[in-house]
């Protein structure tokens, strides 16, 4: 039971931490005009300033979003591994 539990807090996690990672701007330079990109340590969102009718300006990259989540809901795992680790009694033998 305590591995669901462990596993479920380390997606939720990864989830959150991706969706806040939307806000970070990670346009890379070197002459890129016309878009903005969004995401941590992969982009995954894109921002399209060239608007048409038949287009959304906005351009989600699925692949990105998912290799994200799973980055981070490992990164979040070990960091739930440490504390839980550090903060479990301990009996002696």
């Amino acid at each position: 039971m305590m591995e669901k539990k462990f596993i479920a807090e380390s997606v939720i996690g990864g989830v959150v931490i991706t969706l806040v990672s939307f806000l970070y701007n990670s346009t890379p330079g070197g002459g890129l005009v016309g878009a903005t990109w969004y995401g941590f340590p992969l982009t995954w969102i894109r921002y399209l300033v060239v608007n048409t009718q038949q287009y959304s300006p906005w351009a989600i990259d699925y692949a990105g979003l998912i290799a994200d989540i799973i980055i981070w809901a490992m990164v979040v795992a070990v960091v739930l591994f440490l504390v839980k680790g550090r903060s479990s009694p301990r009996t002696k033998a």
